[in-house]
């Protein structure tokens, strides 16, 4: 009996070896389907040639990396006008693709950014020395790169330790401060960076960035459909490669046309309406309108701005609205 159960145990067991060989087949195929990834992150600019309409930026950035050596940054500007791609490039041509990861460290928006994070995380990775060799050969400069997105948003105690790293760290650390409102960063930074402002990307730049993209990814898409697409994105590339991407799993295959863009970036999310792109369109309404006179014109364009600046800052959408809205109707009543 034991001798039957030994010989049953061992035939219908297969061998360590057997087992590996049969999860080799099984997962080399799964292995080589390539995965998914946004177009916004496939077509990333992966060098500082790549990146588009920021000639000043991509001139003073060749000449420093020629000499391997970089200034402090702060780059500033509209959101989706390439600021992250273009120091991300910038640091992967300085330190090569095995270094990159090494060298870098980024903090976004997203990770806790306080005073406690700069004073240790930040500081930890600023005191630590590199050498100035790559694999390949190249000359690589023995500074890391600190690189923190969305800098506006870091509290003024976050701000004010880290000028003093800034400072005490200068030979073995580079920062870059990245943000939209250049106003939001205090003075003792911005002083020790050289500030370069990021313009919204031209429409003709714009068209044939999506242009290239839609050939390359096999869409089709008419030319009122890439003019639609320019208008809504509003000098963003990044919201008008993401619309182009959602437009194109959305048609299947099919032409893209204005309607199609013209739906995706619609106002209406869930019966609701995005205050910021109301207001942005009400303004063009308004400039438009050939019934109200200069003066009213006026004070309902500075309510716009007041408005704007309000939901930048976090307000309320529904009592900011009621607010512009109470503007527009008193300037009308005094038309009737």
């Amino acid at each position: 009996m034991q001798a039957f159960l030994k010989g049953t145990s061992v035939s219908t067991k297969p061998s360590l070896k057997d087992r590996g060989v049969a999860a080799t087949a099984g997962s080399s195929g799964e292995n080589k389907k390539t995965k998914p990834v946004p177009w916004v992150e496939k077509y990333r600019p992966k060098c500082v040639d790549e990146v588009a309409f920021q000639e000043e930026v991509v001139a003073v950035l060749k000449k420093s990396l020629e000499g391997a050596d970089l200034p402090n940054l702060l780059f500033y500007g509209p959101p989706g006008t390439g600021k992250t791609s273009t120091i991300l490039a910038a640091a992967r041509e300085l330190f090569g693709p095995e270094l990159f990861r090494l060298r870098v460290l980024e903090l976004n928006a997203s990770d806790e950014r306080g005073i406690q994070v700069v004073r240790e995380k930040v500081k930890n990775f600023a005191q630590l020395t590199v050498s100035g060799s790559r694999s390949d050969g190249k000359p690589c400069p023995p500074f890391k790169i600190v690189i923190l997105d969305e800098a506006d948003s870091m509290t003024s105690a976050a701000q004010a330790a880290l000028r003093r790293t800034m400072e005490k760290e200068s030979k073995t650390t580079r920062f870059c401060l990245i943000c939209n409102y250049v106003s939001r960063i205090i003075e003792p930074l911005t002083s020790r960076c050289s500030k370069f402002r990021f313009k919204p990307l031209s429409d003709k730049i714009q068209q044939q960035r999506l242009l290239d993209i839609a050939d390359k990814e096999h869409v089709r898409i008419s030319n009122e459909g890439i003019a639609c697409l320019v208008k809504v994105s509003e000098g963003d590339l990044r919201k008008a490669i993401t619309f182009l991407q959602s437009a194109t799993r959305l048609t299947g295959g099919k032409e893209i046309t204005e309607k199609v863009i013209t739906d995706i970036a619609g106002d209406l999310i869930d019966e609701g309406h995005a205050a910021t792109q109301l207001v942005n369109q009400f303004h063009d309404v308004v400039v438009e309108n050939d019934n109200l006179s200069d003066k009213q014109k006026s004070i309902i364009t500075e309510k716009l701005a007041e408005v704007d600046k309000c939901l930048a800052d976090g307000a309320d959408e529904h009592l900011q609205l009621i607010s512009l809205c109470a503007t527009v109707m008193q300037q009308l009543t005094q038309n009737c």
